[in-house]
């Protein structure tokens, strides 16, 4: 997300001053994607799958015995997300966090479901760029919400895995199901910090060939999005952390095993990510102490040039002067004299210059 984003954001969060509390608006760092809903409801022996489909449509299941994953792409169509939100008994404000994009990753335990907030992160189609995005998530007895920014995102395995029957997944509940999504955004987290160590490296060589002043820009737009990773990335842990310790029927003692290893992945994403934060103040102390190096080597080659030609300008000044009676005037040999005198005086200052090592 960048600061332009931001801006936006705030621009809209402003606009919403005044209104009360559950107001569903949505706010987001751009125009919202059209609302698509998916429906994937399996069993040990069965599953079933749509795409595009009404609200309508999937309504019956939240009452039936299987598990049901319910997942909206796109925000722009509030009125079918407030029905959901009705439909599914859900506080308004936490549909009202749903459409907020710009929440902090976060969990709340309700009387029947969980609700919870992570940031979704993944490389652009370039391969260099990094896509941010809100993913929220309910978790209810037999049934999992995923509300999602825009279409697209990190799931398909998952998917795979349910209509291929692989794994616990059609075996184990809606808690677990959770854990899966959440550990496919934590292991998502890798290759995009692998494009921030690319990036890096990348500023390190062109560090050591040549400092130029594009290359502060690029640190400090990389350190302000290692910085942005950070705060999208370390409430994770908090949030993670909340679910394993909450006393609800709505996450099983076996789940909780799964929890802990995902704990164990944000610590170390989050390891990484302070890595690369040091590594790119240092870069921005080697980068401040090349240019003033290099500021030093200019100044000392022309503090050097000018003690030169101090006493050659000195010589010069003297016989300059318009008096009428200079004895070496009247000398033939007194001006290849006056220019052999100052080259040698110019040759013992560069003699003494290279013995103290300043040359």
């Amino acid at each position: 997300m960048e600061i332009k984003g931001l801006r936006l954001m705030h621009r809209q969060i402003s606009k919403k001053v005044g209104m009360p509390p559950g107001s569903l608006v949505y706010i987001g760092d751009g125009t919202p994607a059209a609302t698509k809903i998916s429906v994937l409801d399996y069993t040990e022996t069965e599953v079933l799958e749509k795409t595009d489909i009404t609200l309508e449509e999937c309504l019956p299941l939240r009452d039936s015995s299987s598990t049901t994953w319910l997942n909206f792409s796109g925000l722009s169509d509030v009125e079918t997300i407030r029905k959901l939100g009705e439909a599914f008994g859900l506080h308004p404000l936490v549909m009202e966090d749903v459409l907020h994009t710009g929440q902090r990753p976060k969990l709340e335990l309700y009387d029947d479901y969980i609700y919870m907030v992570v940031k979704m992160i993944y490389r652009g189609e370039n391969g260099k760029e990094i896509n941010y995005e809100q993913l929220s998530l309910v978790l209810g007895k037999n049934y999992v919400l995923s509300f999602q920014e825009r279409e697209g995102d990190v799931f398909n395995s998952i998917r795979e895995r349910i209509r291929n029957n692989k794994g616990r997944l059609r075996k184990s509940g809606a808690d677990y199901l959770v854990y899966s999504l959440i550990d496919s955004v934590v292991d998502n987290y890798y290759p995009s910090l692998e494009t921030v160590g690319d990036r890096v490296e990348d500023i390190e060589e062109r560090l050591t060939e040549d400092p130029d002043p594009v290359l502060l820009g690029d640190i400090y737009r990389l350190k302000r999005e290692v910085i942005f990773l950070r705060k999208s990335i370390w409430p994770l842990r908090e949030v993670v952390a909340a679910l394993m310790r909450q006393d609800t029927d709505l996450v099983s003692p076996s789940t909780n095993t799964y929890l802990r290893d995902v704990y164990d992945h944000s610590i170390q994403v989050m390891d990484v990510v302070d890595t690369y934060t040091d590594m790119l103040s240092g870069l921005l102390d080697v980068y401040m102490s090349s240019v003033s190096n290099r500021m030093n080597e200019i100044m000392k080659t022309l503090t050097i040039i000018a003690t030169i030609f101090i006493p050659l300008t000195f010589i010069a000044g003297l016989y300059g002067m318009n008096f009428r009676y200079m004895p070496e005037l009247n000398n033939e040999l007194a001006y290849p004299m006056v220019l052999i005198g100052m080259t040698g005086v110019s040759v013992l200052l560069l003699l003494y210059f290279r013995r103290k090592g300043w040359l």
